[in-house]
């Protein structure tokens, strides 16, 4: 396993490295000593795994693709940002908009995310062991998002079409975002996302939010909701 250690060794080595790999070609890299800093492991195209041992700045494994990449530590904002596929995991915290735009691939977060997390993702799926923060899945518009923990202030806010799975309690709903029924689909999705993600919980401890559908098309009695 390559190893890069960012105390020695500039990250543009280890970006080189990483962009190098092409489909088909099973690597693994370690990055050590990354000292928070940013946009470590991002356009990762290729079924490679990063272990990353320490923490790290904003954008960490942004647009990610077919990467399985972990980081060791905490994450600052917008890690996994426009992720396409793949897996990234945070063991620490997660700054504010984690997965921020994702179009696919699980992100794990296995402490607190702070605000917006989520925000405008388009069909990534995101198990958050900890809480989230206020403004979490604004204008989610695809995909599935767990938290075992709690929820902060305008909870999906101007929802589409994501799934919102919370075991705890959500401090407030955004706008056009409403509790659900859990049917039989919904557990099963659950399940098969929190298995995927390691977690052993309960998915009939969760409550389901979704979009009520009402700021699809401009009503002025809803004027001021937009």
């Amino acid at each position: 396993m390559p190893v890069f250690d960012l105390a020695t060794t500039p990250l543009r080595e280890f970006h080189r490295a990483l962009h190098s790999v092409r489909e088909g070609e099973n690597e693994a890299f370690e990055v050590l000593n990354p000292r928070g800093a940013h946009s470590v492991a991002v356009g990762a195209m290729a079924p490679v795994h990063v272990e990353v041992r320490g923490s790290v700045g904003y954008y960490c494994a942004g647009m990610n693709e077919a990467a399985e990449i972990t980081v060791h530590g905490s994450a600052g904002p917008g890690v996994a940002e426009n992720m396409m596929s793949g897996r990234v995991t945070v063991k620490g915290n997660a700054s504010q908009y984690a997965g921020a735009t994702g179009r696919g691939g699980l992100l794990v977060i296995e402490g607190d995310a702070a605000s917006r997390c989520g925000i405008s993702m388009k069909g990534i799926e995101i198990v958050v062991k900890g809480s989230i923060g206020h403004m979490s899945a604004f204008m989610a518009q695809k995909g599935a998002m767990a938290v075992l923990g709690d929820a902060g202030e305008a909870l999906g806010d101007s929802l589409y079409e994501a799934r919102l799975y919370v075991r705890g309690s959500v401090k407030s709903l955004g706008a056009d975002c409403i509790e659900k029924e859990m049917r039989a689909e919904h557990v099963a999705q659950l399940s098969d996302l929190l298995a995927r993600a390691g977690v052993e919980a309960d998915p009939a401890s969760f409550r389901r939010y979704g979009s009520a559908r009402k700021l699809y098309h401009f009503n002025v009695d809803h004027a001021g909701d937009y």
